[in-house]
């Protein structure tokens, strides 16, 4: 028996893992759970880019390596995650939910090996002719032949990992299906542990190659580690390569307008990936760009994805009771701008600070911090439209629309790459129009233009999404839309103004911020007074997600009542 003083901390552990690996049941208990193991990976993969920034510094060989990830992405989102989240989590969980278990393991087992010999068949293309496809996307000068032959054959490389990846992601989707989330989550993370291990142990040895090497240890990772769970829920692989199989031909019609939507919105980022190798040093810029994009996108994924993807069963299950789906869509939405607008401010006041703390090394230099930390800001202007657009494009799925999202989203694509390529312009002809430069330095160029581009990209995606979605369920009600949004834009305009100001004042009174301990502080009181504001002010406004929030904080034993109070709406029928 443990000692009295470990015992508590031993149950209470227990009882917490307990609580994790069992089945979620309801939308608190899941969005809990997914927002926890997304802060686990959003760390981790924070981690492995410090790595990377203090090894090889913001250079064009880190920039090559970047890009070479970009096509076997590009391939795998296409042909295996666009299925996998809109066509084959539904009809297997289904098919689970009629107590059909083994006709689903056996659609499980058809789909995974069709997409095993397709996916192979495709990448084994890629590999061959790797230096031909990227020479295809890469149309400037930005890279010399030596650096194109090092982005081949890291790209070879990373096709590798991407094979033992589909094998990892189709056991993630058949574990949601029975309601794990836990373990699909962290195995995830592990993916980001390989390429960190990767870095650690062979980047003396192979330079470059080795976060390439990591890929494949993080895709092994990620699938050893669900096998006993998959082995739990009795998943077994029967493969069988006919059509005719129990829920297949179901499966394929549904993908393709995800699979529109996606090769649209990957396309949009391969023509990113173009236009910055017309920049001078593109590497470099495409590193900076990277890096900025990774923390703007953090807090997208985990409030955006997270909370779209906990509400998508309820707004599935309750399209026909429109005012229950109205007032679920409504409740995540003021949640979600809730979380994400403070995250938003705090990215445009902090930015500079940010940089140098996450990824501030001697081989970042300022130069490169300045610019990330601007690049940054421009992204951070429609955090919080990004992370809506999860949830709004989620409400159109419920209501059985794919194609106004797949309309709009190509819209909105097409407006951010003609803005795009207008700051690239820009920037590669500064020699010849530096005086009207001189007179508009407001306006963003390169790398900046591009983030700023995809903001206007995502505002308007939004702002047509609503307005759409309002003439279907009529959710621009004064009370319940457009007051509360009133109110958090306040209390976050004044927030903005409480970081501005102490972080002015220490900066130049206080602290020393070439010191690293100096800049944790001053970041730390800067952002407490500005969170503190702004949580007093929407308490003081009577927003209601403060008091939800406030209550969890004050009393995280009510975790497990709220939880329990919790419509079970997620159940094998309709989990995503």
């Amino acid at each position: 028996n443990p000692p009295i003083f470990l015992f508590m901390p031993l149950r209470f552990f227990q009882k917490g893992l307990t609580l994790l690996l069992r089945q979620q049941t309801n939308i608190l208990s899941a969005a809990l759970v997914l927002m926890a193991t997304v802060i686990l990976s959003q760390i981790l993969g924070l981690f492995r880019q410090r790595l990377l920034a203090g090894i090889f510094g913001a250079s064009d060989t880190l920039g090559v390596y970047l890009v070479s990830s970009k096509l076997p992405d590009f391939l795998f989102q296409l042909i295996i995650a666009g299925a996998l989240s809109s066509a084959f989590i539904p009809v297997f969980s289904e098919l689970l939910h009629k107590r059909r278990g083994e006709e689903a393991n056996k659609m499980a087992s058809t789909l995974m090996l069709f997409g095993f010999v397709f996916f192979g068949i495709v990448s084994i293309i890629l590999f061959i002719f790797a230096p031909f496809f990227l020479q295809l996307i890469n149309l400037g000068s930005g890279y010399p032949p030596s650096q194109m032959e090092l982005m081949a054959n890291l790209m070879r490389i990373i096709i590798l990992g991407q094979i033992i990846f589909l094998v990892a992601t189709f056991f993630s989707a058949i574990l949601q299906s029975h309601n794990h989330f836990f373990i699909p989550g962290i195995a995830a993370a592990l993916y980001n542990l390989g390429i960190i291990v990767g870095i650690i142990l062979f980047s003396d040895k192979i330079g470059i190659y080795a976060p390439a090497v990591g890929v494949i240890i993080g895709a092994f990772a990620y699938t050893l580690f669900q096998i006993p769970l998959i082995r739990r829920v009795r998943f077994s692989f029967r493969p069988n390569f006919s059509l005719n199989t129990v829920g297949v031909r179901e499966v394929l019609k549904l993908i393709w307008p995800r699979t529109l939507s996606l090769f649209i919105f990957q396309t949009g980022t391969i023509l990113t990936v173009s236009l910055i190798s017309f920049l001078p040093s593109a590497g470099r810029n495409y590193v900076i760009l990277d890096f900025a994009q990774t923390l703007a996108f953090a807090p997208i994924v985990l409030f955006g994805q997270s909370i779209a993807q906990a509400a998508f069963p309820v707004l599935s299950r309750e399209k026909d009771r429109l005012d229950i789906f109205r007032t679920t869509f409504l409740t995540s939405f003021n949640q979600m701008l809730y979380l994400v607008l403070p995250v938003s401010v705090l990215f445009i006041v902090l930015r500079i600070p940010i940089v140098r703390l996450i990824f501030g090394a001697a081989r970042f230099d300022w130069e490169a911090t300045v610019l990330t930390g601007r690049t940054l800001a421009f992204f951070a202007f429609a955090i919080f439209a990004q992370a809506l657009i999860y949830l709004v494009s989620r409400a159109f799925y419920a209501l059985h629309d794919t194609k106004s999202p797949l309309i709009v989203g190509s819209f909105s694509t097409v407006i951010m790459l003609i803005l795009s390529f207008l700051f690239v312009y820009w920037n590669t002809n500064l020699m010849s129009i530096s005086e009207a430069y001189g007179r508009f330095r407001f306006i963003p160029v390169g790398v900046e233009g591009i983030a700023f581009a995809t903001s206007v990209g995502g505002f308007i995606n939004l702002s047509i999404l609503l307005y759409f979605l309002n003439k279907r369920i009529k959710i621009f009600n004064l009370k319940t839309f457009w007051l509360p949004q009133m109110k958090i834009f306040l209390s976050v305009i004044f927030m903005g103004f409480a970081l501005y100001i102490p972080i002015k004042l220490l900066d130049q009174l206080v602290f020393d911020t070439t010191k690293t301990i100096n800049l944790i502080f001053l970041t730390g009181i800067s952002s407490v007074i500005g969170l503190s504001i702004y949580l007093f002010l929407t308490w003081l406004l009577n927003v209601k997600e403060a008091e939800t929030f406030l209550y969890i904080f004050r009393r995280l034993s009510g975790y497990r009542e709220l939880v329990d109070k919790s419509e079970k709406i997620i159940d094998s029928k309709t989990s995503q």
